[in-house]
């Protein structure tokens, strides 16, 4: 694969969680949380996004949101657990994302805000369509994502050199 096919970058929040007498990282979906989470899945297959490689928290509600949504794809991606995304600034998580092998053509990031919302803005130099205004206006809210491109090497991400190209979250 050459570095200058098209690289596409899916930030994804996860659903909404539950508040138990447990620490942060081991609270568990809420009720809606698992029903966003298979519709977002849905959602996502049907971008037609053939995903390579999914780089997900650790923390019970982003494991439990993505168990749910890959079961909607069409095409299982290899899932890596990985701790450094638990409370993750943006600039952290691009350090991640500049880690990744470029035979790797798309990446899904299941995460937490503000990190997810904070990369998604820092990341989108551009906009196609209404895309940006539409995560402006909703903000980040749980089980939404959003899709990026941008050519080139991972290790040339960094802020302003994606595309927001589209941008969904769960009508509440």
């Amino acid at each position: 694969m050459s570095v200058a096919e098209p690289r596409r970058i899916v930030l994804f929040r996860h659903a909404k969680a539950d508040w138990p007498q447990v620490s942060d990282h081991e609270r568990p979906l809420a009720e809606r949380g698992r029903k966003d989470a298979a519709v977002a899945g849905r959602r996502l297959a049907d971008t037609g996004l053939a995903l390579d490689l999914a780089l997900c928290s650790t923390a019970v509600r982003t494991r439990e949101t993505w168990k749910l949504a890959v079961h909607e794809l069409a095409h299982r991606p290899r899932t890596v657990y990985e701790e450094r995304v638990y409370e993750a600034s943006p600039g952290e998580l691009i350090a991640l994302l500049n880690e990744i092998p470029d035979d790797v053509r798309s990446v899904i990031l299941i995460g937490h805000n503000p990190g997810v919302h904070g990369l998604a803005d820092i990341l989108a130099g551009a906009a196609e369509g209404d895309a940006r205004t539409r995560m402006n206006r909703r903000g980040f809210p749980t089980a939404a994502f959003a899709l990026l491109s941008f050519d080139g090497a991972w290790k040339g991400l960094e802020p302003g050199t994606t595309t927001l190209a589209d941008y969904w979250a769960p009508s509440e």
